[in-house]
């Protein structure tokens, strides 16, 4: 019988090398990316015009020094938080409540649900019957507008209904006959064994809000939404101005002056490191979430 220690075959040297050196490759094309954001993000302006690729040159931090100076950022932070907290949560608890509904044999029409759901990812209204509905629901201006159009997603929905249809039936039904109402299943049974696909949806809920600064160019207008704007919003409008100023050969704003390209490296490394950060915590749950959540739809 061949001994194998951390994973790696003494019988067979080359493999062993093969591999290393091709998973070696693949993690530097991953990481160098962010490396270099990071790197340009701490070089000066001029050291950027010549190139830097491996260290920072004429070391500053002048790009996050700017960046602290943008008037708002405080509440911009806030309200990114905010909205990347609470609408995670809010997806996954409405997405996998209407995946445990849709899998009940006691519901009506569920397929033919099931299946408008699906339709839904591929045709839309498109976006000014959006705009529209928003402005009737009067969310215009309001924080729930970064909540309630993303509270269901129907591709959240495809992969919590295939991992709670690969559970035992059992387990719920026996809560059925001893007179465990829909919440009380939902929660005290589903929701407890689905931790690993919910771990997942939260993730993705999470970075795309993160991410996400459309619906605020859209749908905060005027005054009353200065306390409202997400970081990656405020960030964009200050790279513009930036970009502004330079072309007309005239600075306003922080008192620290950095080229545009330098902001859009620090800017990036700024949005990416929440997610990195908190990413490692939960990728244990992606394997068996993902792949259990995928076999059959």
């Amino acid at each position: 019988m061949v001994k194998k220690k951390y994973g790696l075959d003494y019988i067979n040297p080359v493999l062993n090398i093969t591999n290393i050196f091709i998973l070696g490759i693949f993690a530097f094309v991953c990481i160098y990316p962010l490396y270099y954001v990071f790197i340009n993000s701490l070089s000066s302006s001029a050291a950027i015009t010549n190139g830097v690729y491996f260290l920072p040159e004429e070391l500053t931090f002048d790009a996050y020094q700017n960046l602290s100076e943008i008037s708002g950022i405080g509440s911009a932070i806030l309200v990114s938080i905010a909205r990347t907290v609470i609408g995670a949560l809010v997806t996954t608890l409405c997405s996998s409540f209407v995946s445990y509904i849709i899998t009940r044999r006691q519901m009506i029409l569920k397929k033919f649900i099931y299946r408008f759901i699906i339709f839904t990812m591929y045709i839309n209204a498109g976006f000014i019957p959006m705009y529209l509905l928003i402005a009737r629901l009067g969310l215009r201006n309001n924080f729930l507008v970064y909540i309630l159009p993303y509270a269901v997603s129907a591709y959240y929905i495809i992969l919590i209904k295939t991992y709670i249809e690969s559970m035992a039936a059992s387990v719920w039904e026996s809560a059925e006959i001893d007179g465990a109402g829909i919440l009380a299943i939902y929660f005290r049974i589903i929701v407890p064994l689905a931790q690993p696909i919910l771990a997942c949806i939260i993730i993705f809920a999470a970075v795309n809000q993160w991410n996400t600064w459309a619906d605020d160019f859209f749908y905060m207008l005027g005054g009353k939404a200065r306390n409202l704007h997400c970081l990656q919003y405020l960030l964009y409008l200050n790279l513009r101005s930036q970009s502004i100023s330079m072309v007309n050969g005239s600075f306003s704003g922080a008192s620290v002056q950095v080229t545009p390209t330098t902001l859009k490296m620090a800017m990036t490394f700024i949005t990416v490191l929440p997610i990195l950060l908190v990413y490692p915590y939960m990728q244990r749950y992606f394997t068996k979430g993902i792949m259990l959540g995928a076999v059959k739809g």
